[in-house]
């Protein structure tokens, strides 16, 4: 089994490139407030040449179901990865596939968990790690994709040890706020593919 790939935050076309180029499985556009912040506009134009095995993702949080239709009508994104609350209130097709985003601290042994989602620390694109024995605990109830201070040093210690679907990275693979780093996105991708899972 491998573990599904998430580059996230990509706001320029080399970094797309070297994300594909690393061998990611998915990626990511962020229309959240951040410094990786694109319009749904720029993401079309950065997404245009994304081959069909490449997932598409919009990250958003908490936007209203008009800044969502925009976003699907101009970007046409594969995937919406948004709070798991945000899905109540948004009108989103079959086709796109929903990645409802659960913080720690916000999710127990009695939260009803989906059959996909993503899990990471209370703020987004901080680099805040998860604690991966909890974590493991919630990757047994479905495909969890794993977020939150995952770098090329930890990630493959991370999957070995929370045994997720998939991990997503950003702040770490970057050489400043918003700028990729395409050595640090393929190190990243390698030590991702080199975790031995039982």
């Amino acid at each position: 089994m491998t573990t599904m790939i998430k580059i996230c935050g990509l706001t320029d076309k080399a970094a797309v490139t070297a994300a594909i180029d690393a061998g990611a499985d998915a990626v990511g556009f962020v229309f959240a407030k951040s410094p990786r912040q694109v319009t749904a506009a720029v993401a079309a134009t950065l997404a245009s040449d994304v081959p069909a095995h490449v997932q598409r993702v919009a990250v958003m949080r908490h936007p209203s179901n008009a800044e969502w239709q925009e976003v699907l009508a101009r970007f046409a994104p594969d995937v919406l990865q948004t709070d798991a609350d945000d899905f109540l209130q948004l009108d989103v097709p079959a086709k796109v596939e929903r990645w409802p985003v659960y913080r720690e601290g916000a999710v127990t042994a009695d939260t009803a968990l989906p059959a996909t989602f993503l899990y990471e620390g209370s703020n987004s694109g901080t680099g805040e790690r998860v604690d991966w024995g909890l974590a493991a605990t919630y990757a047994r109830r479905g495909r969890m994709i794993l977020a939150g201070g995952l770098s090329a040093a930890n990630v493959t210690a991370a999957i070995e040890s929370v045994a997720p679907w998939g991990v997503d990275v950003s702040s770490a693979v970057e050489s400043a706020p918003g700028m990729k780093d395409p050595a640090k996105i393929a190190a990243f991708v390698i030590a991702a593919k080199s975790a031995k899972l039982n």
